[in-house]
C-alpha cells in the first residue's frame, strides 16, 4: 500500500509540512494553480527552491495583498483586549502587518473555510484542524471553544497554510500516514500572553498522546498548527516502516540552524502480504441508531482500521447489534478504550485474525470531467482497479450526472 513518513526531526509547521508534500506531487503546477484561485483573497503562493545544511528542498512563500510573511510566533489569544503582536519564529511565518489583524472565532474561520473553491474532503479536514487548534486553546487559557479568538491562526496566510496541506494530502491519498517522533525545541518563546516555555501550551495539549522530545536546539521547533496537522493526518506515530522508497521531498524553513531545518516527507510503498491483525467485537442492543453511527465513526477517527456493524436477535429476544472494530497490536489497549468510551457495552471480545491483502497502487485518469484517482489492487494472481469514490461522486454532483456516465460519455 501507499505510504507517507513524515519525518520531524526539527518539529513542523503548516508551511514546510506544504513544501515538503508539494514536492510529492506529480502536477505541481496545477496545484498552485488551483490554490491561487480557491478563493482566499488576495494570497498568493509561490513554491522557491530553498537549502538548508547543503539540502536543497522547498519553501512555500505566501503572500497577502503584497506583502510577503514574516517570521514570527505563531499563536492565538481569547482575550478582545489583547494587542496582536509580532515576534521571531523558527518555522511559522506570516506577513509583517502595518495593523493588526481583527480578531477571529473559530466559526469566521470554519465559515471562511467552508467557502474555499476545494474538494469537500479537504475542506472537511481543514476546518477539523482548527477545531483541535481551537479546542487546545481552550484547554491552555481555560476559556469555551467558543470563546477562542484567533490572531495569527486566524489570519489568511495561517488559512493558507492548513487548506494548501489539507489539499496536498488530499491528491496524494495514502493508505498510511507513519509521523516520526516530534522534535519540539527547547527553551521559551514569547506570544501573546507573555513568554511561555517550549512545547507552548496549546503546542504541548495537541501533542498528548504523541511521542515527542526536546534537544539542545532554542526555539519553538513545532508550531501549533504543525502540531495539530500532525495530529489530524497521523495514521500512526513511529519509526519508519519498511517500504520501497519512491519518492522523497523537503520541505525548508527560512531560519538556519546546525541542523537542517526541514521536514523530510518520504513517499513509497510497503508490502503487506500477510500478518495479524486484532478484532474487537460487542454486542450492543441499546443504542440508537444515530448514537451508533456516531460511535463507528469515532472509532475510526481514533485509530481503527475499519470499523462495521451486523444486525442480530441479542437476549431477550432484542434486536440489536454487533460492532466489529479491526485494528493493529499496537493499538489494541487505546481502541479497547475507546470501544467502552463510545459504546455503552460493558464487555467486548479480542480475536487474533491472520491478514492477508492484495497491495494498491493510486494513479489518475483523465475524463470529460476532470481527472480523476483510480485505485488498482494486486497480488495472488489477481489485479483489478476501480475509480476513487469521492472523485467520482464530487464530478457526479458538480454536473448533476449518474457516476456511470462519467466513464461513458
Amino acid at each position: 500500500m501507499n505510504t507517507l513518513y513524515l519525518q520531524c526531526n526539527m518539529g513542523a509547521a503548516g508551511d514546510m509540512l506544504t513544501a515538503a508534500l508539494y514536492e510529492l506531487l506529480p502536477n505541481q503546477e496545477e496545484f498552485l494553480h488551483t490554490l491561487n484561485h480557491m478563493g482566499l483573497p488576495g494570497v498568493e503562493f509561490h513554491a522557491l527552491p530553498a537549502q538548508s545544511c547543503g539540502i536543497c528542498g522547498t519553501h512555500m512563500d505566501v503572500v497577502v495583498h503584497g506583502e510577503r510573511e514574516e517570521s514570527v510566533d505563531h499563536h492565538h489569544d481569547h482575550d478582545h483586549e489583547h494587542e496582536h503582536e509580532h515576534h521571531h519564529h523558527d518555522h511559522e511565518h506570516h506577513h509583517d502587518h502595518t495593523h493588526h489583524h481583527h480578531h477571529t472565532s473559530l466559526h469566521d474561520v470554519e465559515h471562511l473555510i467552508s467557502h474555499l473553491n476545494l474538494p469537500a474532503p479537504v475542506l472537511e479536514q481543514a476546518r477539523a484542524v482548527y477545531h483541535r487548534l481551537a479546542q487546545a486553546e481552550s484547554k491552555a487559557h481555560g476559556v469555551e471553544v467558543d470563546l477562542v479568538h484567533f490572531h495569527e491562526v486566524g489570519a489568511l496566510d495561517a488559512v493558507a497554510d492548513v487548506t494548501a496541506a489539507c489539499y496536498a494530502l488530499y491528491l496524494l491519498h495514502p493508505d498510511e500516514v507513519v509521523v516520526s517522533p516530534v522534535h519540539v525545541g527547547s527553551g521559551m518563546v514569547r506570544c501573546a500572553h507573555g513568554v511561555v516555555p517550549v512545547p507552548a501550551p496549546a503546542t504541548a495539549h495537541l501533542l498528548e498522546g504523541v511521542p515527542c522530545y526536546g534537544g539542545e536546539i532554542q526555539g519553538e521547533l513545532c508550531t501549533p498548527t504543525g502540531a495539530a496537522l500532525l495530529a489530524t493526518f497521523a495514521t500512526r506515530f513511529g519509526s519508519m516502516p519498511p517500504m520501497v522508497l519512491e519518492k522523497t521531498g523537503y520541505g525548508m524553513g527560512k531560519k538556519e540552524f546546525s541542523a537542517a531545518n526541514c521536514v523530510r516527507a518520504l513517499w513509497g510503498h510497503t508490502q503487506e502480504t500477510g500478518g495479524e491483525i486484532l478484532e474487537l467485537v460487542c454486542n450492543l442492543d441499546d443504542m440508537t441508531p444515530e448514537a451508533l453511527s456516531f460511535a463507528c465513526q469515532r472509532l475510526l477517527e481514533e485509530g481503527a482500521l475499519d470499523v462495521y456493524t451486523l444486525p442480530g436477535c441479542m437476549k431477550k429476544g432484542r434486536p440489536g447489534w454487533q460492532l466489529v472494530a479491526l485494528c493493529d497490536t499496537a493499538h489494541k489497549d487505546h481502541l479497547i478504550r475507546q470501544v467502552f468510551a463510545q459504546t455503552s457495552t460493558t464487555g467486548l471480545r479480542v480475536r487474533t485474525c491472520e491478514k492477508h491483502v492484495l497491495s494498491y497502487t493510486i494513479t489518475t485518469r483523465d475524463t470529460p470531467y476532470g481527472p480523476v484517482r483510480v485505485k488498482k489492487a494486486q497480488g495472488y494472481g489477481v489485479s483489478r482497479s476501480k475509480p476513487e469514490y469521492e472523485d467520482m461522486a464530487r464530478i457526479a454532483r458538480e454536473h448533476k450526472i449518474t457516476l456511470k456516465q462519467i466513464f461513458h460519455k
